[in-house]
């Protein structure tokens, strides 16, 4: 694979992320019954940037779930999968879960998130955050916010970085070749 395009380096991440904070404030009044829920591992560390925003803006700072979803995923065989081991957790139960992932693409990790969601408890609603919205949904799942709309080929792959986990911030598509 070559780095075809970059689509958003630091400083756009951060605006685009700054943007999403703001607008789940927007959306949500209640900050407090808020939790976010990022899909490991990016998703994770997206989830506390935007909880570190929410934070700084409105003095209350949501808590962070790491989402594990690799045994609810159905696009791994069954016999590969780790066997699934959702808890009931108390934070879940009539809270706003804003699951938050890097990209959007076929819906199937969304899926999981939602269902590993489930497993832990009844949230009063569910809210989906995604840095990029690829297109090519095979489910029916909409983006309540998104960071960059970006219509991509099929054979295209879009990568998100993160310091956290890559050493730096930035998005890029990648071709199919070599």
């Amino acid at each position: 694979m070559h780095k075809k395009a970059e689509i958003m380096d630091e400083g756009g991440m951060r605006r685009a992320l700054t943007r999403i904070a703001f607008e789940i404030i927007e959306k949500n009044h209640d900050i407090p019954s808020i939790l976010l829920a990022g899909v490991k591992t990016r998703g994770e560390f997206l989830a506390g940037r935007i909880a570190d925003k929410i934070g700084e803006v409105e003095g209350v700072r949501p808590p962070v779930l790491a989402l594990d979803i690799s045994p609810l995923r159905d696009d791994i065989p069954a016999d590969s999968r780790p066997a699934a081991r959702f808890t009931p957790n108390p934070a879940v139960e009539g809270r706003t879960v804003i699951i938050v992932d890097d990209v959007l693409y076929t819906g199937r990790t969304v899926r999981a998130a939602i269902e590993a969601v489930s497993l832990m408890g009844r949230a009063g609603r569910i809210q989906l955050a995604v840095l990029v919205d690829r297109g090519h949904r095979e489910l029916p799942i909409r983006p309540d916010y998104i960071g960059k709309n970006l219509p991509t080929a099929q054979s295209e792959r879009v990568r998100v970085m993160v310091r956290e986990a890559d050493g730096c911030d930035g998005v890029v598509i990648l071709d199919g070749e070599g």
